[in-house]
């Protein structure tokens, strides 16, 4: 490395499965006792305050789909018109088609979330199930129940087997010809639109590639990421998808929710790590969300080398809601302003990864909170809240990084291609 700078940590948020924050329900014009999607611009203006080009750490940003809640058809798309859609009272319930509630009140409370941080520095968004325009019940697995009493969360396992569709509402707010990415240096590639996407960043003297994903991804999105890693090889790789380790750390699909299921040509999360993830051995780490809470896991690749995957999902979290508004109801939570911070110290003899969660509602993070575990805790109950603590504050040896990655050859500089101006 040239001069004897030594190169600074640097930090990637993680914002997960934002719905709830923008639900057109959780507004004060619809009744509720707060605007629930102030909660997310808050997290979004820390973010941005604690930009690398503003001062700060972070480095890169990356969304992992569910931006909004409501989808905008009751039905099939063009493509599975055949299919044919059966009645569901529990979508019908807690889901309904609201093209306009979606359009004038959830979609614009995203796309202003996501302009706080466009100008700050590099990121991704990818879509998740409820992005999706279409929402529709399969006749051949017809939901189990004949009314939506009761909690929405006891009911998962009876919805029957859903479709989602087309992506036209998504791609008119993170496309890939949208101004927050249409000649951006650091978006280097994207497919379907932007559906998924790569891009590039630098941090600790290393430059990272981040791919984002679509949902249970079909074959020619894989063959699309493995042309994106051929034409940039050897770089620390993050991938960023809605689903893949669930709140056990299985690669597994809610059973309601299972698109290979519904739609064949799609690879499972299972799929996604034997046909890429696997196989490259430049992919470091994998973060979804869709299930609740969070988990890890580490697993060899095919090279011998280590895959961190993350789950990470605050989206059932609602303590402020319990004091500010205890009569307050809610689909499922709000989030608490909760952030996830990976952050790498690539120095020392030995690279680190830290995992912190940090909460722009309370402005701490959830170690300095002391009912934190008596809060959420619930997440995992089989867990001790030194455990559950752990999920959320933890240092990671990333003993093989050396083994994998080249520095680039001047850390201490910056570089105009690839960096938002400072």
């Amino acid at each position: 490395m040239a001069g004897n700078t030594r190169p600074t940590p640097f930090s990637v948020a993680v914002i997960c499965d934002t719905q709830n924050y923008v639900d057109h329900n959780n507004q004060r014009e619809a009744g509720f006792p707060l605007n629930a999607r102030e909660m997310l611009w808050d997290m979004m203006s820390h973010i941005a305050r604690n930009a690398r080009s503003n001062g700060g750490d972070i480095a890169f940003v990356t969304g992992l789909g569910d931006n909004w809640q409501h989808p905008s058809v009751a039905g099939p798309d063009a493509s599975h018109a055949t299919i044919g859609a059966i009645a569901n009272p529990v979508i019908e319930r807690i889901l309904p088609a609201s093209p306009e509630a979606l359009r004038e009140v959830e979609m614009p409370a995203v796309r202003r979330a996501w302009e706080i941080v466009a100008q700050a520095m590099p990121f991704s968004v990818v879509p998740g199930n409820h992005d999706h325009d279409h929402l529709w019940t399969d006749p051949n697995h017809p939901p189990l129940i004949s009314d939506a009493q009761g909690d929405v969360i006891d009911l998962i396992d009876q919805i029957g087997g859903l479709h989602v569709g087309e992506l036209n509402n998504w791609t008119q707010v993170f496309g890939s010809d949208t101004p927050m990415f249409r000649d951006k240096p650091w978006y280097v590639s994207s497919f379907r639109d932007g559906a998924n996407s790569a891009q590039l960043f630098e941090g600790g003297g290393y430059r990272f590639l981040h791919l984002g994903l679509e949902m249970c991804p079909d074959d020619a999105v894989i063959a699309w990421a493995q042309s994106v890693i051929d034409s940039h090889p050897g770089l620390p790789t993050i991938l960023s998808i809605h689903e893949f380790i669930n709140e056990a750390a299985e690669r597994k699909s809610i059973a309601a929710l299972d698109l290979t299921r519904m739609d064949p040509e799609r690879n499972s999360p299972q799929d996604l790590w034997a046909k890429l993830i696997a196989t490259n051995d430049q992919i470091l780490i994998t973060l979804n969300g869709h299930f609740h809470g969070v988990n890890q896991r580490i697993d060899n690749n095919d090279h011998g080398h280590k895959v961190y995957q993350f789950l990470v999902n605050y989206q059932s979290r609602k303590q402020a809601l319990k004091v500010s508004a205890p009569e307050a109801k809610v689909l499922d939570g709000l989030g608490d302003g909760w952030i996830r911070l990976l952050t790498f110290d690539l120095a020392g003899a030995t690279p680190r990864l830290r995992l912190r969660a940090y909460s722009a509602h309370y402005k701490a993070f959830a170690s300095d909170l002391p009912f934190y575990t008596q809060w959420y805790g619930y997440e995992h109950p089989e867990m001790s809240p030194a455990d559950f603590l752990a999920l959320d504050e933890a240092e990671i040896l990333l003993d093989d990084f050396r083994a994998r990655f080249t520095p680039i050859a001047d850390p201490a500089g910056h570089d105009a291609a690839l960096l938002v101006a400072e």
